[in-house]
């Protein structure tokens, strides 16, 4: 089959990217708007016609469309859910919206409370949270759980608002209902993934929390026992997604996973390093992190959710010690994206691992193609697409 742009494509793939382009496309989040007339008015599609002389081919674009619609839902629930402002989607709630999509998908889902986080030791996350009236919650979703074997693990950073915390932003932290955009991508693809059936274990794991000052907040200076035991020195609490992922890497690291990427807005340095075109990719330096950076390549190719590789080499690590504990949650004020990034390194040893500083990539300031404004949904159709391929 010929596309118009002379693109060889198959007809699934073809029927796949129909369905997709046209679904989000139309993307509006309209939720908080009271007038929904007119150009208000919700934009949907009702049936999609794919039209084509060989009836294979007619058979191939349907089962194409099928999936595309189920990616697109699954992108679309990831802009929902960044899209939505901060007082009507603190973590628990974010936590029930997450329970909503696996009792309807069939998911297995696991909730932590903070109580529960306490008693077992998930200390960084309760840290970041304690300064907050809302309890941060720590979630689970898991396809296929039966089947047993080292899973797929995605791991997602959810910020459902950062102040700064007692390191407070200039400005109030704009837009950082935002900063939750990967702990939404992780919903939004296991969705699909439970949608999609796909014959392979996948867990999604997301840490949540709310940033906030307050007489109960960390301080710089504390320092914290982590999940795994590891100490860190808080230097700066506005570094706080590090620290709530610190303890979800350790919790993936436990299921002897064949392979964790976290997805994480982390670093405003990744901004000026490479813009909005696309993500930072961070991994160890061996021949099997290169192996699995291959595969979030090919991904990333086939979804054209863009990643750029960055060098994460032993001597970065340097940045991110400690006088006083094993670990601190900044560098020392150079190459900020790669201080995360090895931050981060020191929580998941023994498995293949990636790192995805989405920071560029959240947000979408005008609409262009098949991208709305507002949340991208960024890395949801990247991490579908990694789920799928994963076995070939």
């Amino acid at each position: 089959m010929t596309l118009h742009s002379g693109l060889d494509v198959n007809a699934t793939d073809a029927g796949q990217a129909v369905a997709e382009g046209a679904l989000l496309g139309l993307y509006d989040f309209n939720a908080y708007r009271t007038k929904k007339d007119g150009d208000d008015a919700p934009k949907t599609v009702e049936t999609i016609t794919l039209l084509d002389a060989d009836a294979d081919a007619r058979k191939s674009l349907s089962e194409g469309a099928s999936v595309g619609t189920i990616i697109a839902r699954g992108a679309s629930l990831t802009r929902d859910l960044a899209n939505e402002p901060p007082n009507f989607l603190p973590p628990m709630t974010l936590a029930a919206r997450a329970k909503m999509v696996a009792d309807a998908t069939g998911l297995a889902c696991t909730i932590r409370d903070a109580e529960r986080m306490r008693h077992e030791g998930f200390n960084t996350i309760l840290a970041v949270g304690q300064g907050s009236v809302n309890p941060p919650a720590f979630i689970v979703l898991e396809h296929e759980p039966q089947r047993g074997g080292a899973p797929l693990v995605f791991v997602g950073k959810g910020m459902t608002f950062d102040s700064g915390g007692i390191s407070l932003k200039n400005g109030g932290g704009d837009r950082m209902k935002h900063d939750m955009a990967g702990a939404a991508a992780v919903i939004g693809a296991m969705q699909a993934v439970a949608e999609l059936k796909l014959p392979r274990r996948v867990v999604g794991i997301v840490a949540t929390a709310e940033n906030m000052p307050s007489g109960t907040a960390q301080r710089p200076d504390d320092v914290v026992y982590s999940l795994s035991g590891k100490t860190i020195e808080i230097r700066n609490t506005d570094a706080e997604g590090r620290l709530i992922l610190a303890d979800a890497l350790e919790f993936a690291r436990r299921l002897k996973p064949a392979a964790i990427v976290n997805l994480a807005t982390l670093t405003g340095a990744i901004v000026t390093a490479l813009g909005h075109e696309t993500a930072g990719l961070f991994a160890r330096h061996d021949e099997e992190s290169d192996a699995f950076v291959a595969k979030l390549q090919s991904a990333s190719d086939a979804t054209h959710e863009r990643v750029w590789r960055l060098p994460l080499w032993d001597e970065y690590d340097e940045g991110v010690k400690s006088e006083i504990a094993d670990i601190q949650n900044i560098g020392d004020g150079t190459a900020g994206s790669i201080a995360g990034a090895a931050f981060l390194k020191a929580f998941s040893e023994g498995y293949p691992w990636a790192h995805l500083d989405i920071a560029g990539k959240m947000l979408e300031k005008g609409a262009k193609g098949y991208a709305s404004k507002g949340a991208s949904g960024y890395g949801a159709r990247l991490l579908i697409q990694l789920a799928r391929s994963w076995g070939d």
